[in-house]
């Protein structure tokens, strides 16, 4: 089993609200390695997790809130594919990290745990 099957199973385990507040804490693990790590592979592979977690949770999600994950995703990819030419550039970091602490900031929204 993968390191990802193993994440999935686990992930879905908790309900809906949870599952959403774990997206919000990697979000938000996005937003601060963004400005601070120097491993751009650090960013990517959180960036990577997170669409994992939007594609396990969007489904059980209210459709509202399921279509602004996958903005969301949608987003988060187009950062991916951007990340190795946009990790050099002081600007695009600081953008990234301030889209993902909005996203991480929605999730914990969707989730009603605060």
């Amino acid at each position: 089993m993968t390191n990802k099957e193993k994440l999935r199973e686990r992930f879905l385990r908790d309900p809906l609200p949870r599952r959403l507040g774990g997206l919000a804490a990697t979000l938000g693990r996005i937003s601060s390695s963004a400005r601070k790590s120097t491993d751009p592979n650090i960013v990517s592979n959180l960036l990577d997790e997170a669409k994992h977690l939007i594609e396990w949770t969007a489904a059980e999600a209210e459709p509202e809130t399921a279509a602004e994950l996958v903005r969301i995703q949608t987003m988060i990819s187009l950062w991916q594919r951007a990340w190795t030419d946009a990790s050099q550039n002081p600007k695009q970091r600081l953008l990234l990290s301030v889209q993902a602490k909005d996203w991480s900031d929605k999730a914990v929204d969707f989730s009603g745990l605060v």
